[in-house]
């Protein structure tokens, strides 16, 4: 956790690797994650770098291995996660991969190609039985002969001008889909000298590609002539008719059906052996693939990051530039000491001096993860500035709790997330591919502190699903109230409200011992209360969260070795946001101690009086709040008003006073030559140091680059414009806290007034109520989820993000930085 708080030391090494021990010592370091490779050879194309071939190779048996997946997935079988934590293959190992690999996906390609055939043959075996089983009578072809009537015989007598016409017969089978328009076309063309017969399977055939069964349509078209034959021959094989030989005599049907019949079982048997031979490779290839996958997925890696090293000019070694956290340099000096030995070279790394900004490193577990990435959502931080994720840990849910504050929907949200933290090690927990749930699980922790703090500002709110609890006796006594105010029954005839007077003695009895009394929620002005009591809370949130962000800049400003800005940036901020800001919470804290119940009706406005500090007025009818307070506001907004050219040109001036300073104690000579050398530095901003941030641990005074007054001072001016108007625009933000609990509240109260509390009055029997209830309470709980606990949650949650953004942040972080990608294997063995 000591890296919560701040990035870890990142230092940039130079490795030289071995050529004989190089893959194994970037196999290692991939194991371990310890590194992120620079690309030394950024000018060179990726078709000209040293070890292109063997990426090559490796793509082509990702492509290969792809084709086994398909084919493994095509067989409805279910791929096994690999045994263990598989390293890289040696090299030489690679060609052996290839090879079995290559060899098995031909041997499926061929089975695959068998049973293709096979099954294409049989399902033409099929469809000629099935053509020949159902049963079409031979039909004669109509002779047009003029003046041809209804009682004209088809068949001519023996002798007559057609008995030397041969009738001719077309069977086949075609697609349910196709068969109406191959009769209509058949008849067109052929101008109705034929007779056509369709008739649909009884029993659908299995698809030879897809296994799917496929119903069809057999017929059979007898006519007389070649010309007609040749038309109807060109018709069938357009619309893809599968054409089978018809004979005439039925026992010659009969025995070819048998024929069919037979090769059919032959076909079935030779197919079944070719399936199971198909089972058998589909086997080797569900032990061949997923360490195949794992392995070669790694071997790529290594060969890419290798192609980012440079080569020595002796061609013994590779040189690698890599960026490591300081505290892992000694496993970095042991990994290469151990991977290289057997080589009889050890491989060296050092640390070498660089000018950019080094990644940030910020090591988090399952519990802070979920809070990182929400900073890191907003931008990832500069190296080493101040982390926000330990304190939103904290101020996140607590933000979130003051607009969500419900013991009920706390408890729920609460034991949702439990539920996910108590299971979070299942593997099928983790497996789960659903996106929404992947979110949810993500954040599980997250959820669960939502949850808890929830309750807790439940208590203090005192509302449970929008009703009271009366944990504690009531602070308030109505008895007394009645017995001195002299209460009658006529009296309470005619006044429905009743008042209770704090001032009369024995009424009010003391403050609730935890939150607010049970007695406001029966009380008509309780909404006027809450509205009064979470708008000052809200503003009183606010200010402390704002000024913490602004201490939390002190500890950058020390940490860069800028010390000056705590006298001109830091004390000139806060002197502002508390001499505003600040004070309004005072007067609202004091008007809550010092103002009673006895002085309520003559209790002075806050509002008016914050008004009048700003135009240095009085108001006769708002009395003071305490002796002297107008000298104390008018000495409060001179002094505020007085930080802004402090804050605006404070930094600028000292910058350009130390900088010329600088420049007069250097000789003239070395000042010429590091002006010549100035020239070919790299810019601040391309590097990723702002401008006035003085190079902090980057340049040395010596190679600090030119100051530029115009730039700086325009940052200045940006930031003491945007901080001055923030307070206020920030402050008034914070208000969102009020207006969302406020909306909670009342959405609350509207959903059990309009289910609850009319299922509870519909029926007074207990069976009868039973029985209402259950639908009742259903509607209840739904609405209940999918409205207070999943939108207004969201909603809560997207303002609470807000706040950290916008109203938090931005007092210390710039959020300008880059993450420490390191070359790691975890997500292949995930």
């Amino acid at each position: 956790m000591g890296s919560m708080f701040r990035s870890e030391e990142v230092a940039l090494v130079q490795l030289f690797l071995p050529t004989a021990a190089a893959y194994t010592c970037v196999s290692r370091l991939g194991e371990l994650g310890l590194v992120e490779f620079r690309d030394l050879n950024a000018s060179v194309s990726a078709f000209q770098r040293r070890f292109v071939v063997d990426v090559r190779r490796c793509e082509e048996l990702e492509k290969t291995f792809t084709f086994l997946q398909e084919e493994v997935r095509r067989a409805g079988l279910v791929l096994p996660p690999p045994e263990g934590r598989l390293p890289a293959p040696p090299p030489r190992d690679l060609l052996r991969i290839q090879e079995e690999t290559e060899r098995l996906a031909q041997e499926l390609r061929d089975v695959r190609g068998n049973q293709q055939a096979l099954r294409a043959q049989l399902h033409q075996l099929q469809l000629h039985a099935a053509v020949l089983r159902q049963g079409h009578e031979p039909q004669l072809a109509a002779a047009h002969t003029d003046g041809a009537s209804e009682r004209t015989p088809l068949l001519q007598a023996p002798g007559g001008p057609h008995q030397d016409l041969r009738v001719n017969f077309v069977a086949g089978a075609v697609e349910p889909h196709k068969a109406p328009a191959l009769e209509r076309l058949l008849w067109r063309a052929c101008r109705g000298f034929l007779i056509a017969s369709f008739r649909e399977l009884e029993q659908p055939l299995e698809h030879p590609v897809t296994g799917e069964p496929a119903t069809w349509m057999t017929f059979l078209i007898s006519y007389w002539g070649e010309q007609i034959g040749q038309k109807i021959r060109k018709i069938t094989d357009c619309f893809h008719c599968h054409v089978f030989p018809f004979l005439q005599q039925e026992e010659a049907r009969l025995g070819a059906l048998q024929q069919l019949q037979q090769q059919s079982q032959e076909l079935q048997e030779v197919l079944g052996e070719t399936e199971r031979f198909l089972s058998q490779v589909l086997g080797r290839v569900l032990q061949l693939l997923p360490p195949g996958q794992v392995q070669v997925h790694k071997m790529k890696a290594v060969y890419l990051a290798l192609n980012q090293c440079s080569v020595s000019t002796t061609h013994k070694c590779l040189i690698a530039e890599a960026w490591c956290s300081v505290r892992d340099l000694p496993a970095l000096q042991e990994a290469l000491r151990d991977s290289s030995m057997e080589e009889g070279v050890s491989a060296v790394a050092h640390r070498i001096p660089c000018r950019d900004m080094p990644p940030t490193l910020i090591r988090t577990n399952r519990f802070t993860a979920s809070f990182q990435g929400i900073v890191d959502a907003y931008g990832v931080g500069r190296y080493q500035e101040v982390n926000p994720a330990p304190y939103t840990i904290i101020t996140f849910p607590f933000l979130f709790a003051v607009m969500f504050g419900d013991v009920g929907h706390g408890l729920l949200m609460f034991l949702f997330a439990l539920a996910m933290v108590l299971a979070e090690n299942r593997p099928a927990v983790k497996a789960a591919q659903n996106e929404i749930w992947q979110t949810f699980f993500r954040g599980r922790y997250l959820l669960l502190l939502m949850g808890l703090f929830s309750i807790y500002t439940g208590f203090i709110y005192n509302e449970c699903f929008s009703r009271a609890t009366s944990i504690f006796p009531s602070g308030w006594s109505v008895a007394a109230m009645a017995n001195q105010s002299g209460w009658s029954d006529a009296f309470l005839a005619q006044h429905t409200m009743l008042t209770l007077d704090p001032n009369v003695t024995g009424v009010f009895l003391g403050p609730y011992p935890f939150g607010i009394d049970p007695i406001w929620s029966l009380a008509a002005n309780h909404l006027s209360f809450l509205n009064s009591f979470k708008m000052k809370m809200s503003v009183i949130l606010g200010v402390v969260h704002m000024a913490f962000g602004v201490v939390l800049g002190v500890f950058n400003h020390v940490h860069f070795g800028q010390r000056h800005r705590l006298l001109l940036e830091t004390l000139p901020e806060l002197t502002f946001l508390l001499g505003l800001f600040g004070y309004l919470v005072f007067l609202v804290i004091y008007k809550w101690l010092c103002v009673w119940a006895a002085r309520a009706a003559s209790a002075p406005s806050i509002l008016i009086h914050f008004i009048n500090m700003f135009l240095f007025s009085h108001s006769p009818s708002n009395r003071l709040l305490y002796p002297r307070q107008e000298v104390v506001q008018a000495t409060l907004v001179v002094l505020a008003l007085a930080m802004v050219p402090i804050l605006l040109l404070g930094t600028p001036l000292h910058l350009l006073h130390r900088h010329r300073r600088r420049l007069r104690r250097r000789p003239a000579g070395r000042q010429e030559e590091n002006k010549a050398g100035l020239l070919d530095l790299p810019d601040a901003s391309v590097n990723g140091w702002s401008s006035d941030e003085e190079k902090a641990g980057g340049l040395d005074d010596e190679e600090e680059a030119e100051l530029v007054p115009s730039e700086v001072l325009m940052h200045q001016a940006i930031h003491t414009i945007e901080f001055c108007l923030g307070c206020v625009s920030n402050t008034a933000s914070y208000l969102r806290l009020w207006a969302l609990s406020l909306a909670h509240a009342q959405l609350s109260e509207v959903l059990w007034a309009m289910v609850m509390r009319i299922g509870l009055g519909l029926g007074r029997e207990v069976g009868v109520a039973a029985v209402v209830l259950v639908p009742i309470f259903a509607a209840f709980a739904v609405m209940t989820v999918a409205i207070l606990l999943v939108m207004e949650g969201l909603s809560a949650f997207l303002h609470a993000l807000r706040l950290h953004w916008v109203e938090f942040q931005n007092k210390f972080y710039s959020g300008t930085g880059y993450k420490l990608s390191p070359f790691t294997f975890a997500a292949t063995d995930d």
